[in-house]
């Protein structure tokens, strides 16, 4: 149960980070409205506050595994969002970050 709770509010920081970030994004480096920035600001607010709702004893570990997850999740967001598809590498990198974060997220530590 600990392992979907963890990958469900890792999934919902990033949606909040990186759509909160795309948001500013379109406004700041596409000419669009100034409220989708304001949207994205308050979405990298609730960022910070879903990721603290994480079970991990310390700061520093929690934003460790979430560091893998996010860059999984930015190469997902460039395949649907922005129709770029992943290279070899890209693939290979998210690979990696995710069995880094199975080595951090998956142990019992008591």
């Amino acid at each position: 149960m600990h392992f979907v709770y963890a990958t469900t509010i890792f999934i919902l920081a990033g949606l909040c980070e990186i759509g909160g970030g795309y948001l500013i994004w379109l406004w700041l480096r596409a000419d669009k409205p100034m409220w989708l920035g304001f949207l994205g600001g308050i979405a990298l607010i609730l960022y910070g506050i879903v990721a603290t709702l994480q079970t991990f004893p310390t700061f520093g570990r929690v934003y460790a595994a979430y560091g893998g997850v996010f860059i999984v999740l930015s190469l997902m967001w460039a395949y649907w969002v922005d129709k770029e598809p992943p290279d070899k590498f890209d693939i290979i990198g998210g690979i990696i970050c995710l069995i880094g974060v199975l080595v951090m997220v998956l142990p019992s530590r008591g």
